[in-house]
């Protein structure tokens, strides 16, 4: 008898977020599925694991895990103790904003996935618009969480899926990474005390993308969908050979 494929699936948003739950449903159609995610809210949260504290797993139901600990702390956790063995696919979200370009380097959706990945795990990553229903688009995720099991190959994915986007595979662009603009601030304020504390960060700008950008591929009403790799070494070596030993 042929085993069913195991699929651990996990978040930035909470345990409670919409999102999960539709992410979740999508993989109990594909697998035997066990679910860990943070118990609150850790967007941003990139690829941080904890290693100077305990984690906590609190059961909810069967199957279920609520951890006091990052997205990567869940995957860690989730891979190497509370699943039977390696899970076969890990699906990260499905989060409410994209995660497009540079967003990678800080999203902890696309840090669960990638430590997923690591573990030994084909690994995939969900975004959407804030304003689309994370149910609405399970059949989409579902196709492709489908694909990325049957494939030969050990891959990562990151995919973003804008408002209207269809289930045909001409709504689909393989694509690269883009670049994210967004409108960098640091706003000081003061508490009841007088004492300055800061936010940082602002909302994204518009801004032109590149055929080829995941960006692009959003902007124009497309599904994105980029491969990843974890080697993030530089290209060209040889501009550093050039500046260490400018005389060989």
């Amino acid at each position: 008898m042929t085993q069913r494929p195991l699929i651990l699936v996990t978040n930035d948003d909470g345990v409670l977020a919409p999102g999960l739950a539709a992410l979740a449903d999508v993989a109990a159609r594909l697998g035997d599925t066990v679910v860990v995610a943070p118990e609150s809210e850790r967007s941003g949260s990139s690829h941080a694991i904890t290693l100077h504290a305990h984690l906590r797993a609190t059961p909810l139901r069967e199957r279920w895990y609520a951890v006091a600990g990052s997205p990567v702390d869940c995957v860690y956790l989730g891979s190497l103790h509370l699943c039977p063995r390696v899970p076969d696919l890990v699906l990260s979200g499905i989060n409410p904003g994209y995660n497009l370009g540079t967003d990678v380097f800080y999203s902890g959706t696309v840090g669960a996935a990638a430590e997923g990945y690591l573990r030994g795990a084909k690994a995939m990553a969900v975004s959407t618009d804030r304003t689309v229903d994370p149910a609405s688009i399970e059949a989409i995720i579902h196709r492709l969480a489908q694909r990325l099991l049957a494939a030969d190959e050990h891959l990562l994915w990151n995919v973003n899926i804008p408002p209207g986007a269809g289930e045909s595979d001409r709504d689909i662009e393989v694509t690269r990474l883009g670049h994210r603009a967004y409108k960098e601030t640091v706003e000081e304020r003061r508490d009841l005390m007088g004492r300055p504390y800061y936010w940082i960060g602002g909302p994204p700008e518009i801004g032109e993308h590149e055929p080829g950008e995941d960006t692009h591929a959003v902007q124009h009403g497309k599904i994105a969908l980029t491969p990843l790799e974890l080697d993030i070494t530089a290209r060209d070596l040889e501009k550093t050979r050039a500046i260490l030993f400018p005389l060989d």
